[in-house]
């Protein structure tokens, strides 16, 4: 099977390296930054192109979502099955006459960090049983964790995703700016962010909550009010008001 990824950013890169390691031929990475495309070429001896798009069986479109509807319409091909990579977008965005289907892979993609692949959940959509028998067996080569997903259900993932990674991590950014604004090395706040993480393993969330407001500890929330101000005030009051009304404080 002639397999063709098309990209040259995070998810790209690490969709190119997954099939690498796991014996899965591409016949080309393509996209519009050559300087890219050629880093992650000479890494992965991968052929790439930002002119041409190779013939291909498969294609899988790794790019922003507001780019993959006009990135779809590059290829041409009527006998070949296209999947994106989105985890919001239905695979009827994909505009061409050929066979269309999603690969998504849950998970933050960063170039400079090595994943573990095998650990990545992917979600299969497609068309027909044979297309997603197609997608579920390479899928299967790279992780251990494959399933089907209907765009409804894809939506609700990819949304639980953004409260579990997006916004923690907006509030790691957070949380290092009122370390620095102390001086306080922020990687002193690893170990209790790695044990906080850890802990979800064996634990339910909820039942692994600490802190002042599922305390209601009415002293220290005052105290912390009064050391902050405008944003970083704001989220604190959300999310204290959010934390206690799960518990009913």
């Amino acid at each position: 099977m002639q397999i063709v990824i098309i990209g040259s950013g995070n998810v790209a890169y690490h969709m190119a390296k997954a099939f690498t390691l796991n014996g899965i031929s591409l016949a080309q990475i393509f996209g519009r930054n050559e300087k890219e495309l050629n880093k992650i070429s000479e890494e992965l001896h991968i052929p790439y192109s930002a002119e041409q798009l190779k013939d291909a069986d498969l294609y899988i479109i790794c790019v922003s979502d507001t780019s993959v509807e006009e990135v779809s319409k590059l290829i041409t091909q009527k006998n070949c099955l296209v999947a994106h990579t989105s985890g919001s977008l239905p695979k009827e965005i994909l505009a061409g006459d050929y066979r269309k289907a999603s690969f998504y892979p849950l998970q933050t993609f960063s170039k400079s960090k090595d994943l573990e692949y095998g650990k990545i959940p992917f979600f299969i959509e497609a068309e027909n049983e044979e297309d997603k028998k197609i997608l579920f067996e390479i899928a299967s080569e790279i992780s251990e964790n494959v399933m089907e997903s209907s765009h409804e259900k894809r939506k609700y993932i990819h949304l639980t995703a953004v409260f579990a990674c997006n916004f923690v991590n907006h509030l790691f950014s957070r949380a290092k700016e009122i370390s620095d604004s102390q001086e306080i090395p922020f990687e002193y706040f690893l170990p209790l962010i790695d044990e906080t993480v850890q802990k979800i393993h064996e634990i339910e969330p909820k039942m692994a909550q600490t802190g002042p407001a599922v305390r209601n500890d009415k002293r220290v929330l005052q105290l912390h009010e009064q050391l902050l101000q405008d944003e970083s005030l704001e989220i604190y009051k959300t999310m204290n008001h959010s934390i206690q009304k799960m518990y009913e404080l």
